[in-house]
C-alpha cells in the first residue's frame, strides 16, 4: 500500500487548501490539502515538510496528527493511506503556489469549506477534529 502525508495550515478559525490542476490525474479541480506520496523508507512526517517546501513555500514547525484515510477509490487510483496533520505554526515565505499541482490556494472557514468539491469524502469529518 502506497503511503501519502498532507496537511492542513491552521489560521485562527480559517484553513488552507489548494484547488488541484485540472490536469492531474488524481481529482483534479477538487480542493484538497497540501501534501504527496512518501518516498521509499521516508516517514509521513518527513514527507509533510518536503511537500509543504516545495509546493508552497512553507515549513511545518508545530502540528498534530488528525487520523489516517484510506483510498476511497481504491479500484481506480490503488490502495493508499493517507497521514493528516493540522499545522498551527509554520516558517517561510508561503504559502504560495509554487508548482503546477495547484491552481490556487486560499484560505476557508470550515464552515465554508465543507461546501467545497474536495478531494477526499473523509476531509468533512477531519475538518472538525482540528480545534
Amino acid at each position: 500500500m502506497k503511503r501519502c502525508a498532507g496537511g492542513i495550515l491552521v489560521e485562527g478559525s480559517r484553513i488552507l487548501l489548494g484547488k488541484r490542476a485540472s490536469d492531474r490525474e488524481f481529482y483534479p479541480n477538487a480542493w484538497d490539502i497540501i501534501g504527496g506520496h512518501c518516498l521509499p523508507g521516508e516517514e509521513p512526517e518527513v514527507t509533510l515538510v518536503r511537500e509543504f517546501q516545495e509546493e508552497i513555500d512553507v515549513t511545518p514547525i508545530t502540528l498534530r496528527k488528525l487520523g489516517v484515510l484510506y483510498e476511497p477509490h481504491p479500484s481506480i487510483h490503488g490502495e493508499r493511506e493517507y497521514h493528516v496533520y493540522a499545522i498551527t505554526e509554520w516558517t517561510g515565505q508561503g504559502p504560495v503556489v509554487l508548482e503546477a499541482e495547484h491552481s490556487e490556494i486560499q484560505w476557508f472557514p470550515v464552515n465554508e469549506a465543507l461546501q467545497l468539491d474536495l478531494a477526499h469524502p473523509q476531509y468533512a469529518e477531519l475538518f472538525e477534529t482540528i480545534w
